[in-house]
């Protein structure tokens, strides 16, 4: 479809269907680059029970300062070139006994959603 033939659809009447929070495999990791400013995330193409398409995940809902936040896996490097402590991806590797982003790959994690509806992982 054209993109121009979209300017005379009318609205549809099925629901979308979103996904269920559920434990799910990680396929595949990458970097991508986000925004104007091109800030670097990590990016994990998971395979959940209930798609047969990898879904993507980026944002991990975890405790900081004694309240759960959801945080993005932005890919933040400190003085000396290593992934910051303290950040959400570092708090990720933490959580999945991870030395690298690249050690994900075949980890399992539980998924919740965020206050969106969207799906993160839980890593409390």
């Amino acid at each position: 479809m054209e993109n121009q033939e979209i300017l005379n659809k009318e609205t549809g009447t099925k629901e979308s269907v979103a996904l269920k929070p559920a434990r799910v495999k990680i396929e595949a990791v990458e970097v991508v680059e986000v925004g104007e400013k091109k800030n670097k995330k990590l990016v994990c193409n998971v395979k959940h029970p209930d798609k047969e398409e990898l879904i993507k995940l980026s944002s991990i809902k975890h405790e900081a300062k004694g309240k759960l936040e959801v945080d993005g896996l932005w890919a933040n490097l400190d003085e000396d070139g290593l992934i910051r402590k303290g950040s959400a991806l570092s708090v990720l590797l933490s959580f999945t006994k991870s030395k690298t982003p690249t050690e994900l790959i075949g980890k399992e994690l539980e998924t919740v959603e965020d206050n969106k509806g969207y799906l993160v992982f839980k890593a409390y």
